[in-house]
């Protein structure tokens, strides 16, 4: 999941990116915990894989031609920047990564699956498709309550939800027609959880948008799959399948779940889903067939949705996963997605939490680059939200709080260098130079103002480097006077007289008034 590749999601006290001690796990797991299912490179003893995701060093396939144009193909700049300008704004959502896979929460047979992300547990431990199946019996979500799901997430200061209709099990988590195997008609539950989730996010104020595996499907014919990744784990049934109930034609596929279930999804749940995020397209999504599903996505024109699609479709947005790019995605719109400990769905022995403080200097890091940050939570086999999940978005919402002016509506840095240099000796793992952060501030900015996050306390005077703006005056963010701070102009910037102590232990945010 949670999109990824498997997907879509106190951290593990690993340096996990060489480029950035404080940013998210990559997805790329060490040898035997290797999970990089669609990644394009070879790391360590890993598969390579198909470029299916947007992992670290991998790039999805984009065309310029297309057999049916997309909105984002005949659309102007002006068209382009009012549909986006909600999102845009927003700066902060939520993934939920939650189905039938949380009833197991990455253990079968009384054992925890080699590599395992929960939401991958079917491929991974090849279960059969009517072993599977039988999993929906048991899956009666009892603790699930919308209304405190996005309470929650408006707590954390996020804008907008990505939740789950179905992932690359095929379970649906809606009220389909289309296809029995779905939370309404297979469960005990009998309720449709994306229907509550419309209700409160109009209610509350929420964007809510809908992440659909459109091209996997591990329990209908004809669906892609992937190989597993772990050590002694192959399917050797053809296209990767490991049961013959899966064997079948991909555009039927498409056209008889797929699809119908888009136009489903598209249509049931009133003013949502406003974003649409696809997942994992395989060499099966031809640009054919990836035209059909975007002729049901132009019926819907203010619709956003991702570089996921396939068939070269570049979509509105790049999908950095469980990783923050240097620079951003310069010229593009942007999404980091990741997760708040090692797997996207819910397991039951993970509990590497990444701390509140790394989570939030992720989001100033994206935002100061231009970008959003869409963080998972995993909900359990109740329905709950875990609770270091919780706890950690409200902390988060905390400081949004009192700081939330230097990341909502704002646009990236008008600086650069304070994030860092690449190595003029060191490599990456893709033989490229090594990008080495600096981690003392980040900037973001508005129309009339330089937001200036202070990760690391100046000793008394914070330089800003020179700008083509007028500096007008200064004053510090979570001081609720606004107390105006000196200013002294210098040969190559303006020096501003900052008090001894910081406002905030994460990052204290500097507001520089401009005209110009």
């Amino acid at each position: 999941m949670a999109g990824q590749a498997s997907t879509k999601r106190n951290a593990p006290n690993t340096q996990h990116r060489g480029e950035n001690p404080l940013s998210n796990r990559r997805f790329f797991r060490k040898a035997t915990q290797h999970r990089a299912v669609i990644a394009a490179v070879v790391l360590a003893a890993a598969i390579a894989r198909p470029s299916v995701a947007q992992l670290e060093g991998a790039t999805i396939a984009v065309s310029s031609k297309h057999p049916v144009p997309a909105v984002q193909d005949k659309e102007t700049p002006a068209q382009r920047d009012a549909r986006m300008k909600w999102w845009r704004e927003a700066r902060f959502g939520m993934f939920i990564t939650w189905g039938v896979y949380a009833v197991p929460a990455g253990i079968w047979d009384g054992k925890q699956v080699p590599a395992a992300l929960s939401e991958w547990i079917m491929n991974d431990a090849s279960i059969p498709v009517a072993q599977y199946k039988a999993l929906a019996p048991k899956f009666n979500p009892q603790g699930f309550n919308a209304h405190d799901i996005v309470a929650l997430a408006k707590a954390a200061g996020v804008k907008y939800i990505i939740a789950m209709p179905k992932h690359h099990d095929g379970f649906g988590m809606f009220d389909s027609k289309v296809d029995p195997f779905n939370i309404v008609a297979a469960t005990p539950f009998h309720r449709d959880p994306m229907a509550e989730l419309a209700a409160e996010c109009k209610k509350q104020g929420i964007q809510l948008g809908f992440y659909y595996s459109q091209d996997q499907d591990w329990t209908a014919p004809g669906g892609a799959t992937l190989q597993p990744e772990g050590p002694g784990l192959h399917h050797s049934g053809p296209h990767g399948n490991w049961d013959p109930a899966q064997k079948g034609d991909f555009a039927t596929y498409l056209h008889t779940k797929a699809i119908p279930q888009l136009k489903e999804l598209l249509t049931n749940y009133g003013d949502f889903p406003s974003v649409i995020w696809f997942d994992t397209p395989t060499n099966d999504m031809t640009p054919a067939l990836a035209g059909d599903i975007v002729s049901v996505l132009n019926e819907h024109p203010k619709l956003i949705w991702n570089n996921r699609l396939g068939g070269g479709y570049a979509g509105d947005t790049d999908t950095p996963e469980q990783y923050i790019p240097a620079n951003g995605f310069p010229g593009r719109d942007w999404e980091a997605c990741m997760t708040m400990n090692d797997s996207w769905g819910y397991m039951l022995n993970d509990n590497k939490f990444k701390s509140t403080d790394l989570m939030l200097r992720d989001l100033i890091d994206i935002a100061s680059k231009g970008g959003n940050f869409l963080l998972n939570i995993g909900p359990d086999a109740q329905g709950k939200v875990p609770q270091p999940e919780a706890e950690r978005l409200q902390q988060m919402g905390a400081w949004l709080k009192v700081n939330g002016d230097a990341i909502y509506g704002t646009s990236a840095t008008l600086f650069g260098a304070e994030a860092g240099t690449y190595s003029t000796t060191e490599k990456n793992a893709q033989g490229k130079p090594k990008f080495i952060p600096s981690w003392d501030w980040r900037s973001t900015t508005t129309k009339d103002k330089i937001y200036v996050e202070l990760l690391k306390w100046p000793d008394g005077t914070f330089h800003l480097p020179k700008t083509s703006r007028t500096i007008t005056g200064a004053y510090l963010l979570a001081d609720k006077t606004h107390k105006a701070l000196k200013l002294t102009p210098t040969a190559d910037g303006t020096d501003v007289a900052l008090p001894a102590k910081a406002l905030d232990p994460v990052a204290t945010v500097l507001v520089l008034r401009t005209k110009g």
